[in-house]
């Protein structure tokens, strides 16, 4: 659950952000996508992973980010291209407050596989506490 700030890369014509493996994320990338058009008073997410990583950013307008790794939430406030937020795998995210204009972009270690997905909280709870435990 760590928040980043990307280098911006700026000079007359406007700025550019670059996102390369193990430079500023720690992983290889296998997928990106993003999340646009969401309709207000809409949260979304409500998982974890198991093994997935992502870099999330809010390359245009703003989201509120909530964290979970079974401890302590934590709310990231993503509102400006530059800042990121790694997850780690076994953290739960909800993603609440979008603005109208918010483009949320998503870089993962893995290609989509819903047998990675933790849908359930209570799970992740016992998921936690078991690996606390071993």
């Amino acid at each position: 659950m760590d928040a980043i700030d990307l280098n911006v890369i700026s000079d007359d014509r406007g700025s550019l952000i670059t996102i390369e493996k193990y430079l500023n994320i720690p992983f290889a990338i296998r997928r990106i996508y993003y999340i646009f058009g969401t309709k207000e008073d809409v949260s979304r997410g409500y998982h974890a992973h198991r093994d997935l990583q992502q870099l999330i950013i809010c390359v245009a307008g703003s989201c509120r980010m909530t964290l979970d790794d079974g401890v302590k939430p934590v709310n990231h406030i993503l509102d400006r291209p530059n800042k990121a937020v790694l997850v780690r795998n076994l953290v739960w995210r909800e993603m609440h407050d979008f603005s109208e204009d918010c483009v949320l972009m998503v870089v993962a270690s893995e290609v989509y596989d819903e047998r990675d997905y933790i849908r359930d909280h209570s799970e992740f709870l016992r998921l936690i506490r078991n690996a606390q435990h071993s």
